[in-house]
């Protein structure tokens, strides 16, 4: 019997043998990728081995034999840390994202599910005045239960972003759950969008509050917080609050802007560091060696159009707020009283930069079938002027206040639970409520947010004072 055995096995071991032998050998050449696909791979790796923050994690993986460059991209992140870093073939749409112009509905949602249904829904978190929503009657707490007369799901979900119409039914909240309302017709429109999207004053106690709800930090819109910084000056308004609970960041040179423009006097005209950068060990120990202070310290700019000179602010947070909000918090505190009031912040503590096959190619030859790509990598942390930074878990509020949706007051409105809060702490005198909201009985979980289809990108804190021209 075990001869038998042993023979069988050497006649399966010859047969594969006498088989091997008569197939094609592979050439590796025809399992590669397609040309243009390892192009736009190699660009990813040249970039990622360069300026990555983590270029030292990066795996070692042959870019020729990857046939998806978006695949590809995400192998090569460091995810332990990185959870920010992407890639786009539509550079121009990105790079439009960051300046205010997109095609949306111009609403803000939350997503959640009702825990005893399993139901998902949408809630709105804010409106941008002008956008189709807002001409449509859409405000801040209303409720969508249904899309093109379907269910929503947690597959779906994202088309109420970044699909180019829709029909959407809002929700009714009674005593006896959630019934159905009305529907209403959508349709995208290409926005421009101001990111201060309210301002309000109100006057308590002998104190005259200004607020300023900022939505994203985008340096051609500087010129917005100017105006509503000199309708607050013009009022005499005494304090001021900074609603940013639904701000994912922006730019670099934005933060620096806004915190100019409050923090005392004497830490603007002395431009004084706001934060510091630490690149990878390549760059940093380049930018020291040169000198080129540019590149790893943000001052505050003492030519800012209006300095308040302040002591102290509030601010409105929540897990919406990152990246230049967290900035613009963590900057500020060593030299002012800032008392942030809300729920904890998202912790992004780490900026990049947009890098195009043109920025790192000289010849156009080499990269003109693919020049609307882009690399969106992590390249450097930052800490403020005492060394905080690695803020992963977010900071938590001074003053913890729920920002419940189901239970919405209009942004400005001094019975908005957190802006109440604030107000209250300001003053040291309770808002007596004058109307009250209805609050949900039914247990329900929020599972994600966003605006558009270019939410992660808006949580980058993109540094926009970098010569690209430098990582040729």
């Amino acid at each position: 019997m075990k001869n038998l055995i042993k023979l069988f096995f050497l006649l399966l071991i010859a047969s594969g043998i006498i088989v091997g032998c008569g197939e094609e050998p592979i050439d590796p050449e025809e399992q590669m990728a397609p040309e243009l696909t390892r192009n736009v791979n190699k660009f990813m790796k040249e970039v990622m081995e360069d300026v990555y923050l983590w270029y030292d994690k990066l795996p070692d993986i042959d870019y020729r034999y990857e046939f998806n460059s978006m695949d590809y991209f995400d192998k090569l992140l460091y995810k332990e840390k990185d959870k920010w870093s992407y890639a786009t073939d539509d550079a121009e749409a990105l790079e439009n994202s960051f300046e205010g112009k997109e095609t949306s509905y111009g609403w803000s949602l939350a997503f959640g599910k009702f825990q005893n249904t399993g139901d998902v829904f949408a809630i709105v978190e804010f409106v941008y005045p002008g956008t189709p929503a807002a001409e449509a009657g859409i405000e801040r707490g209303n409720l969508i239960v249904e899309m093109n007369n379907a269910a929503i799901t947690e597959n779906n979900y994202r088309d109420l972003l970044f699909s180019s119409s829709m029909s959407v039914t809002l929700g009714i909240l009674g005593d006896g759950g959630i019934s159905t309302g009305s529907t209403v017709n959508l349709t995208a429109g290409e926005l421009e969008l101001n990111p201060v999207v309210k301002t309000s004053i109100v006057e308590h106690d002998g104190h005259k509050i200004g607020y300023i709800f900022y939505a994203q930090y985008i340096d051609n819109y500087n010129f917005a917080i100017d105006s509503a910084l000199q309708t607050m000056i013009d009022a005499q308004v005494t304090d001021y609050v900074f609603d940013l609970r639904y701000n994912p960041g922006g730019t670099v040179s934005a933060a620096q802007h806004l915190c100019s423009s409050v923090a005392p006097l004497d830490v603007v005209n002395d431009n004084s560091r706001l934060v510091k950068f630490v690149w990878n060990d390549k760059y940093h120990s380049y930018w020291e060696s040169k000198q080129i202070m540019s590149q790893i310290e943000v001052n505050f700019d003492k030519t800012v159009p209006l300095k308040l000179g302040l002591d102290n602010i509030h601010i409105l947070t929540g897990s919406g707020t990152a990246s230049a909000s967290e900035l613009t918090i963590t900057g500020l505190n060593p030299y002012m009283s800032v008392t942030t009031v809300g729920e904890t912040t998202y912790g992004k503590y780490t900026a990049s930069i947009t890098l195009k096959p043109e920025d790192i190619y000289e010849s156009e030859s080499h990269y003109q079938d693919f020049d609307n790509w882009a690399v969106q990598p992590i390249v450097i942390r930052y800490a403020n002027s005492v060394g905080v930074t690695d803020f992963e878990d977010g900071f938590l509020p001074d003053i913890e206040v729920e920002d419940d949706l189901f239970a919405t007051f209009p942004l400005g409105d001094k019975n908005d639970p957190l802006f109440k809060a604030a107000i209250e702490d300001i003053t040291g005198t309770p808002i007596l409520a004058i109307k009250s909201a209805q609050k949900v009985d039914i247990p329900y979980t929020i599972f994600d947010r966003g605006f558009s289809r270019f939410d992660k990108n808006k949580r980058e804190l993109l540094i926009d004072n970098i010569d690209v021209n430098l990582f040729k």
